[in-house]
């Protein structure tokens, strides 16, 4: 029996972000079903290599060449029918209102899964023959959603794959927003943060309310008015996103605040009701300014790359945007300057801190590659000392790169899609709430339903009854339980990602809390990359203060 046939999935699946996409399962479905493959599976991808197709077959029934060009075929025709986008999106505030979308999203006609996350990317796989990327869009613009992604050219059927946000940013060009989309997008009034001005204007109209009722004899007209205005400010967010879960099919607890804060007005409550719709909007705000955090750590990822390059061709140099770089081109970076592409040197010696992209504390030392023609056909194997990466920093020298990979597929730009990619995945603990906010709510609106039947067992009047009722509404509601889990996975992926560390999601966090062991491959990365003098042991007659005095003159015109 030969050794089976690996072929890289990324060659096959372009457009799928991982072996776990549901395309690289109908390809190994397909293919496990020709005649004369005995198994088809998937090898992960380990040590910088793509993961593989693996497939073990029967040479006297198929041929290889004949298996390769089948599942090449097989690759083509599933990546013709399914798209895959990741779109970086504005309108997504909070973990809930990210789910929403997800959810309504789903419900299109031709979207076969779709994932979203507060912090921005949107990952949604569609089916082509029943809707495209513009309905997408305009689905999105309807739940007030916009796209920060290019638009595809209207004359080809195949260009819509976008493949991250690396590749344009050209914000909201040529597309609707849709109704409402501005507001969503932007926050509002007061921009991004709007909510949580609301939210501050409900605490102050709930306690100037209830500080001229307490303390004052002035009449019950205006605190009554002030506490409208805690309504008003406090509610409007909350009453739009539980109008899109009631669309989307479902109860949370945005609703049992609003049913909670109505019975207590229709009661007289006012001060209750506003004090309750504070509490509540002021935690949404805070949830929504703590992704806002997470999303804006996440972008500067992208900026690390230079957004031009100067690219020499036909003997002259030009400047031009990255995303105008073909493979090929002979990229010139003078010294102090960041690398704008993934390429081989070809000319000029220097070293290049990458610390950036892999980590490394010490700058590394580059030298031309010694054969360019090899390099170009396989610039996977060329060695580490002539390879260099977008995002990284050249030192003293000048040196020219020849680019191996286009803007969107840099290392520094697969980094990037990899944790936009993780963050719309989801915790176990954020499932489990969500699953059981979908059964708590609608068990406790029955619960209150039944409670405002309870004049008929026990002797009280009506209003004592509805009053118990909504008391048990508002201790019902699992606020915390809500906002804390993606809030607080979110802040902390944010957090690491300000200090240098790259959590590819929730998933990880939850899993390092059960770490006992931590393993790092070197010891530089644990250092802060400012060496200091420990200790001085002089061997000659001069003693110390002659070898610091002889150490310093050497050192005086180091950049050490």
């Amino acid at each position: 029996m030969p050794d089976p046939l690996r072929l890289d999935l990324p060659l096959l699946l372009p457009d799928a972000p991982d072996e776990r996409d549901a395309c690289v399962t109908r390809l190994t479905n397909a293919l496990a079903a020709t005649t004369g493959v005995e198994q088809a599976h998937v090898v992960p991808a380990e040590d910088g290599r793509p993961a593989q197709l693996c497939l073990h077959y029967d040479p006297a029934v198929v041929a290889l060449p004949h298996l390769r060009r089948t599942a090449e075929a097989a690759g083509t025709q599933i990546m013709a029918r399914y798209g895959h986008v990741l779109w970086p999106a504005d309108g997504l505030g909070h973990q809930r209102r990210a789910r929403t979308v997800a959810e309504r999203l789903m419900q299109t006609p031709g979207v076969v899964e779709a994932e979203a996350n507060a912090t921005g990317p949107i990952r949604i796989e569609f089916d082509r023959e029943a809707t495209d990327e513009a309905s997408l869009r305009l689905a999105l613009a309807d739940l007030g959603v916009t796209v920060d992604a290019p638009e595809p050219p209207m004359d080809d059927d195949h260009a819509d794959h976008d493949h991250g946000p690396d590749e344009g940013h050209d914000a909201h060009a040529g597309h609707d927003h849709g109704p409402g989309a501005h507001d969503h997008a932007h926050g509002g009034i007061f921009g991004e943060r709007t909510e949580l001005i609301f939210g501050v204007l409900s605490g102050v109209c709930v306690g100037l309310g209830w500080a001229l009722g307490t303390f004052t004899e002035i009449g019950d007209s205006i605190p009554l008015g002030l506490y409208v205005g805690a309504y008003a400010f406090g509610g409007w967010f909350t009453v739009r996103e539980a109008w899109e879960s009631i669309r989307a099919g479902r109860f949370e607890i945005d609703f049992l605040m609003l049913v909670a804060a109505a019975g207590a007005a229709a009661l007289g409550e006012w001060f209750e009701g506003g004090l309750l719709l504070f509490l509540f909007s002021i935690g949404h705000a805070l949830e929504g300014y703590a992704m806002g955090r997470a999303r804006r750590a996440i972008e500067a990822l992208g900026e690390l790359a230079p957004a031009t390059a100067r690219v020499r061709r036909s003997g002259a140099e030009a400047e031009i945007p990255v995303g105008e770089l073909r493979v090929g081109d002979t990229v010139v970076v003078r010294p102090d300057e960041r690398i704008a592409a993934d390429g081989v040197v070809t000319a000029g010696t220097s070293a290049v801190d990458q610390a950036p992209v892999t980590g490394e504390s010490v700058p590394v030392d580059k030298r031309p590659v010694p054969d360019v023609a090899a390099a170009t056909a396989a610039p996977e194997l060329v060695d580490a000392t002539a390879r260099v990466f977008a995002g990284t920093i050249n030192g003293a020298g000048a040196i020219e790169i020849q680019v191996t990979r286009l803007a969107g597929d840099s290392t520094l730009a697969r980094v990037v899609r990899l944790v936009a990619e993780a963050q719309t995945k989801t915790t176990s603990t954020q499932r489990f709430t969500d699953k059981f906010q979908r059964i708590f709510v609608p068990t406790i609106l029955v619960g209150v339903a039944l409670l405002l039947f309870a004049g008929l067992v026990v002797d009280e009047p009506f209003t004592a009854t509805v009053y118990r009722a909504l008391a048990v509404l508002v201790a019902a509601s699992p606020c915390a339980l809500a906002i804390a889990t993606p809030s607080a996975v979110l802040s902390s992926v944010a957090r690491a990602a300000k200090a240098g560390v790259l959590v590819k999601g929730g998933a990880a966090l939850e899993e390092l809390g059960r770490v006992k062991v931590l393993a790092f491959d070197k010891t530089g990365t644990l250092t802060e990359g400012r060496p200091q003098i420990a200790d001085v042991i002089a061997t000659t007659s001069g003693g110390d203060e002659e070898l610091l005095s002889i150490a310093v003159a050497v050192e005086e015109q180091s950049d050490h």
